[in-house]
């Protein structure tokens, strides 16, 4: 936020650099919760949201016993929520992955894991146990597959040569294993909406995947964000500038579970984006977690006010 800050903005939760009431947002129909299930990734992406990379345990693994405790707390708390989300880091590196998305699942939840596909994912192990998930609960878990870009070219740029192809190999064997797929790429290369959905629309054809590439919901495209960007500040009196509402922002809906390296227990946390800024904490408990979240990031201006990016289903 250097650039930001220079200007005097994001300084402040409750007021703008213009002396303005920040905009906030109130958890009103919560209907995602988060698992961080840990940092460390197979790769070190270009850009990664949060940094992820072979080295970064930042956040360590998430046990079993830690998401069998925040689904009893959805449960106590009647939160409402359908979807139960796993994100890391590669999801897949955390051995309790297969164990923890059974305890979603067997209590009714839908389960989005976010993953690339690659080595972790094709572990004997962890097919496996996806097969075994699959054929328990068939279309209640869905697999969000991250391909940056439709070519090989763009993809392997952001995420490392021959990264494409390990990708590509894992979806084929989803495919043919009838595992629902939604894949995820970014806005980066200059495309518009349009020519970057046909683009993923064809290379879903070539491969015979069964993934709407029109649906945002199934062909997620996130913008790119930039920490050195000015950004504007969101006032109270942007909502009815912009015609959005605070419902229609992330943390209005969504929170996530993290364990920071060191901490002797998972914290809850506003936004998948901001795992590592305090102010985002909003303590240990789902209870703690119903406070409102004021918008003071480059991150809720540009990713969820303005780019109107959700990270879930």
């Amino acid at each position: 936020m250097k650039d930001n800050a220079k200007f005097g903005k994001f300084r402040d939760p409750y007021v703008t650099a213009t002396g303005e009431t920040r905009a906030h947002v109130p958890l009103s129909d919560p209907q995602t919760l988060w698992f961080n299930t840990g940092t460390l990734c197979n790769i070190e992406c270009e850009n990664c949201y949060i940094l992820s990379s072979p080295t970064n345990d930042a956040l360590v693994y998430l046990t079993t016993d830690d998401v069998t405790s925040f689904l009893d707390q959805l449960e106590a708390r009647k939160w409402g929520v359908r979807e139960i989300g796993f994100t890391g880091g590669e999801p897949f590196m955390n051995p309790n992955m297969i164990a923890m998305t059974e305890r979603a699942l067997e209590r009714g939840y839908d389960v989005l894991i976010l993953t690339n596909a690659m080595r972790p994912m094709m572990r004997k192990s962890m097919r496996a146990g996806l097969l075994a998930l699959h054929k328990t609960y068939g279309d209640k878990l869905t697999l969000r597959i991250s391909v940056d870009h439709w070519s090989a070219e763009l993809h392997d740029k952001e995420r490392g040569t021959g990264s494409f192809q390990r990708t590509l190999e894992g979806m084929q064997w989803l495919r043919d294993n009838g595992i629902k797929m939604a894949v995820a790429g970014r806005t980066v290369w200059g495309e518009n909406d349009a020519e970057s959905r046909a683009g993923y629309a064809s290379f879903f054809d070539r491969h015979d995947f069964k993934v709407d590439a029109q649906n945002p919901a199934f062909t997620v495209l996130f913008p790119e964000m930039d920490d050195q960007a000015e950004v504007p500040e969101i006032t109270t009196g942007c909502w009815s500038i912009l015609n959005k509402s605070p419902s229609q922002v992330m943390c209005a809906s969504a929170r996530m579970v993290v364990r920071h390296k060191g901490a002797d227990k998972p914290s809850v946390i506003a936004c998948t984006l901001l795992p590592y800024d305090a102010q985002f904490d909003l303590g240990s408990t789902l209870q703690e977690a119903e406070k409102p979240v004021q918008l003071n990031h480059p991150h809720c201006a540009k990713f969820c006010v303005l780019g109107g990016a959700s990270c879930s289903a």
